[in-house]
């Protein structure tokens, strides 16, 4: 009997097929390497190697992009006859509910698989990653929580369940653990990027950016190389650090070198390139004309249907290249999506006003701004990303609420986000802003109007 290296019977492989599986799930686990074409090696040798089959639609369905999701279609199809047993049968079963638009109910089905199966480490990591994509903070943290105490540290991938419980104690606000838990996990395997990533978050989230900046330099050589698929998002988390302390030359030449010079087509790469230069233009900054290539970098992904997460910086992009009739296109697209799936109403309960918020604010149109991103801010636990990325909503709704002149809003939001962050030289900007903005009143000159191409060159506006 073949079985995986905890335990699990994996039908339809031999030992050379398993062993490429393992390949692949290490680098699935410390995202780094090439899983498919390990995957496909164990294909190759075992044509019935089911669960092969499974963890390539898995990795293609958590994707977030429309090829890769049709990709996942016909890997489930092809498996349709193919000999599985019950814990392969629960894979499937999750695979088809990610690629419905049920994320919130694929997460729940894995919740059951667990209990049945602790030590499945795939399940617990696309599971994880399913929390994440639904912005699930507390099923981050407890759904390794609930299955942790089956691991011993002897158990092979015990340090990267440890990875993924700090980043949801991270996200549950549990910053102290969360640092304590990433570390350890750091210790055991220091090559695991999402451990890493979690510690970079506390760091983010304490407003701790010269730590921030040292974490990152300090282990540079354990997430930067070539075959890292994460690497990008740690240099995005870099030049955030940069960018809280003002220093965004050094966040537009991170962006211009590890962030964007390979032109990745990859959705989660562009997620991060896109909140980036929306970031640095709200500083002021002039990008020039980085958003052209951005915006027909995203063409193939947003298609209004599958993740509206990723349709909203989609948005920024095509916002920034000036292609205002794709951004029409997209909202009606998301306004219009059918209520018949998790995904769809995410589309239409907050893409649609996220897609218009940004819009509208690009624009110069801050009070329509406002409206549409005050309803739109209360997007945790319903979908995308983790809390450092959304910051960019209400980063965005204070900049608008300055712009349009809502003062007893924008100090009301900017005491908001001192309470979480008192450190964050953004939010003590945005305080000293409101309060100037209300003493000056009516005696200063209107300057609430125009494209925020015009207003940014004063970042103090």
């Amino acid at each position: 009997m073949i079985t995986d290296a905890q335990g699990h019977t994996l039908t339809g492989a031999t030992a050379e097929a398993a062993t490429h599986f393992e390949q692949a799930v290490t680098a699935f686990n410390l995202y780094r390497g090439d899983p498919m074409a390990a995957l496909e090696r164990a294909t190759e040798a075992a044509p019935g190697f089911v669960m092969a089959y499974l963890l390539k639609a898995h990795l293609m369905a958590i994707a977030t992009e429309p090829a890769a999701a049709a990709g996942a279609r016909e890997l489930l199809q092809a498996t349709a006859d193919l000999p599985m047993n019950e814990r392969e049968r629960s894979h499937r079963v999750a695979i088809e509910l990610i690629l419905q638009g049920e994320w919130s109910a694929a997460a729940i089905a894995l919740d059951h698989h667990h209990t049945s199966h602790p030590f499945d480490i795939v399940a617990l990591q696309v599971g994880h990653l399913c929390d994440f994509f639904r912005a699930n903070a507390r099923s981050l943290r407890d759904r390794i929580a609930r299955t942790l105490p089956h691991w011993s540290a002897e158990m092979p991938g015990h340090s990267i369940l440890l990875g993924m419980h700090a980043f949801g104690l991270e996200e549950s606000g549990q910053y102290a653990q969360a640092e304590d838990v990433g570390r350890s996990a750091l210790d055991a395997q220091p090559l695991d990027c999402w451990a890493h990533h979690a510690v970079a978050h506390v760091m983010e989230m304490q407003a701790r950016h010269q730590d921030g900046i040292g974490w990152m330099i300090a282990r540079e050589p354990h997430w930067s190389g070539d075959d890292n698929f994460f690497q990008v998002h740690n240099w995005w988390h870099r030049a955030l650090c940069h960018l809280e302390l003002g220093q965004a030359d050094q966040a537009l030449a991170l962006y211009d070198g590890p962030i964007r010079s390979g032109r990745s087509a990859v959705a989660v790469d562009m997620v991060d390139a896109s909140a980036l230069l929306w970031r640095l233009t709200m500083s002021g900054v002039d990008v020039g004309d980085r958003w052209n290539e951005l915006a027909i970098a995203w063409d193939a992904h947003a298609d209004g249907a599958l993740y509206p997460f990723n349709d909203w910086h989609a948005a920024m992009a095509w916002l920034g290249a000036g292609r205002t009739c794709d951004v029409e296109r997209l909202q009606a697209a998301l306004r219009g999506a059918p209520r018949d799936r998790e995904a769809s109403r995410w589309a239409a309960d907050t893409g649609a006003d996220l897609v218009a918020g940004f819009a509208a604010f690009w624009q110069g149109d801050h009070d329509s701004a406002v409206q549409h991103l005050h309803r739109a801010r209360f997007i945790a636990n319903s979908f995308g990303g983790s809390h450092a990325q959304r910051d960019v909503i209400d980063w965005t709704l204070t900049e608008a609420a300055l712009r349009g002149r809502r003062i007893g809003l924008a100090e009301a939001l900017a005491n908001e986000r001192l309470a979480l962050r008192p450190h964050s030289p953004v939010n003590r900007d945005f305080l000293l802003r409101a309060a100037d903005r209300g003493v000056a009143g009516g005696a200063r000159r209107q300057r609430g109007v125009g494209t925020v191409a015009e207003l940014t060159l004063d970042p103090q506006h």
